[in-house]
């Protein structure tokens, strides 16, 4: 199983095309979104190419690709134009023996963690900085934003063979971590 992990698109629609670029370059078999898809916030600037309504257009023609949660910048009225659930504060995936719990990171992350187990990943996004390190025997990941990184360069997530990888949007390796029983 190979997953492109991807958070806060803000409504970029030229990010989003780059990043599905990759997705499909990289023959991936699902994409995980972690929230603030459509809209950029009262505390963010207009990213490159805003057109929340495009981002919906172009994000449901992978509909059966997707797993998504709900951000702090997403709301109710999205689900009504979004052809995948993504109303959730969280899911938990099992891909390869390993649990995922997936959330936007607003309400669940390092600072404030769910209930997890040793060689769980906990994944989030909303900070805009990418993350991949081991903290009592947890992994924590986060891919930072596809528009508006706080940190560095826009990045993306990658999950496959037992491991986690943060790229840049040229493809650079950035960060990574094996997932193994700790």
């Amino acid at each position: 199983m190979k997953c492109m992990i991807v958070s806060d698109i803000h409504g970029s629609l030229n990010d989003l095309k780059r990043v599905l670029d990759i997705y499909e370059e990289e023959n991936m078999d699902k994409l995980i979104l972690l929230g603030d898809l459509l809209y950029h916030g009262p505390r963010n600037p207009l990213p490159e190419g805003y057109n929340p309504k495009e981002v919906a257009i172009l994000l449901n023609q992978y509909k059966d690709k997707i797993v998504a949660v709900r951000g702090n910048c997403d709301a109710e009225v999205d689900q009504m134009v979004l052809d995948f659930p993504m109303r959730a504060d969280y899911a938990e995936l099992y891909i390869d023996d390993h649990r995922f719990f997936v959330t936007h990171g607003h309400l669940y992350n390092e600072d404030y963690m769910p209930l997890l187990n040793q060689s769980d990943v906990l994944m989030y996004g909303h900070f805009h900085k990418p993350i991949a390190k081991l903290k009592d025997g947890i992994i924590i990941f986060n891919p930072s934003s596809i528009s508006l990184p706080k940190a560095g360069v826009k990045s993306y997530g990658v999950y496959e063979n037992n491991e986690l990888k943060i790229f840049s949007l040229e493809k650079s390796l950035i960060e990574s971590i094996k997932i193994e029983n700790y």
